[in-house]
């Protein structure tokens, strides 16, 4: 069972995923296609970046239960290749239903997962493209920051 800090936030994340379907889904096709960040991706691609890394982290989440620590895992946003994941999977040219969706399950997804994890697995590590090792605990707590900052970025975007 997952401890009373990851249930706030999948509480927060479950609350923000709700709010957020809506809005997305109301923006139109210029706004979701033009409307770049610092980093130059498209509103579609800052969504596509987020499915990204819930789907790594839950795959992360679940090999860092059962295989030995370290774990040795890809570390798919070293060295920009999180930008190689954005431009392979075309994410511009992606159905917007059809990623708001993906995104929406993706992180329900992940906040269901967190809330089940083995606490006695907490200080497995796995070992990140930069070479540091980071606990389970640590992965898990560093993504709500994550998902709170890329949606911070479309809310810049669409002047909400």
């Amino acid at each position: 069972m997952a401890t009373l800090t990851f249930l706030t936030e999948n509480k927060e994340l479950i609350h923000a995923i709700e709010a957020w379907e809506e809005i997305l889904l109301s923006l139109d096709g210029f706004t979701i296609n033009a409307k770049l960040n610092k980093q130059k991706r498209s509103i579609k691609e800052i969504l596509g970046h987020l499915s990204d890394s819930a789907s790594n982290n839950t795959h992360r989440i679940i090999h860092l239960q059962y295989q030995d620590s370290p774990l040795l895992f890809p570390d798919y946003a070293f060295n920009g290749n999180n930008d190689r994941w954005i431009k392979i999977q075309d994410y511009q040219s992606e159905n917007w239903i059809n990623l708001v969706q993906r995104w929406k399950y993706l992180n329900l997804h992940f906040a269901h997962i967190v809330e089940h994890v083995d606490q006695s697995k907490y200080h497995n590590t796995w070992i990140s493209g930069e070479g540091q090792r980071i606990s389970l605990q640590e992965m898990i707590a560093g993504y709500y920051p994550h998902f709170r900052l890329h949606m911070n970025e479309i809310k810049e975007l669409i002047g909400y």
